[in-house]
């Protein structure tokens, strides 16, 4: 009876994902992103933003926790470009983001699954500055993101984040919702009318795409 009952907890779980923000057009997104070496799904969100949607391999089928593998991500993604990388992710015990610019250190923030607040208030200051959100107005709304709140747990909190995202251009395609699993949100996503499959080519392949969106492709004739 006990490990019935453990299974069905098990399965009561809610299930891993992850959104990675890219405050850029899905042109200029696409190139870098084939050099993370994984399949995702692109999309606009927003007039300055795109969206990648992992599937979510490395936390599904590895030991790798999605927070870390996000944070790795996000900072591939940013220090080789002049656009922040915003990782969402959660999963049964925490929710929580990774903000990555150039190569400044990347700060976030993690809640407890019931919402409980654990990280730190300077974390939020910068989360704020480096995006250029409204030091009063949007200060406002994300300190009360790291006040304890019974009502709301951490994906509830995800989701009161990204309400303040959408003050900075932030428009989510219909579907993607924080706190969805990686199944649901690729579904989600490939019911968008401009999605594209970003796939991983091979480094040969990758880097001549990197130069030539970096270069505006004057040095793509010239690789071997």
């Amino acid at each position: 009876m006990p490990t019935e009952e453990s299974s069905v907890a098990r399965q009561a779980r809610p299930a891993p994902g992850a959104l990675l923000l890219c405050r850029a057009d899905p042109e200029s997104v696409a190139p870098v992103a084939r050099l993370l070496r994984e399949d995702m799904l692109l999309a606009p969100a927003g007039e300055e933003w795109s969206v990648l949607v992992p599937e979510g391999r490395p936390w599904l089928e590895g030991d790798e926790p999605i927070d870390r593998v996000l944070t790795g991500w996000a900072t591939a993604l940013a220090v080789g470009a002049p656009w922040p990388v915003l990782a969402l992710w959660w999963d049964a015990d925490r929710a929580g983001y990774t903000l990555a610019s150039g190569f400044r250190r990347p700060v976030g923030y993690v809640w407890l699954a019931n919402g409980t607040p654990v990280g730190e208030d300077e974390a939020m200051r910068s989360f704020a500055g480096r995006l250029g959100l409204d030091p009063v107005l949007d200060m406002q709304s994300l300190d009360e993101l790291t006040r304890p709140d019974g009502e709301a747990d951490g994906r509830a909190r995800m989701r009161g984040l990204v309400a303040v995202l959408t003050r900075a251009g932030v428009s989510l395609p219909d579907g993607l919702a924080p706190g969805d699993s990686a199944d649901s949100l690729d579904a989600a996503a490939r019911a968008q009318p401009h999605i594209r499959l970003i796939e991983w080519w091979g480094w040969r392949e990758a880097f001549r795409a990197e130069l030539d969106a970096v270069e505006g492709g004057r040095l793509g004739p010239w690789l071997p």
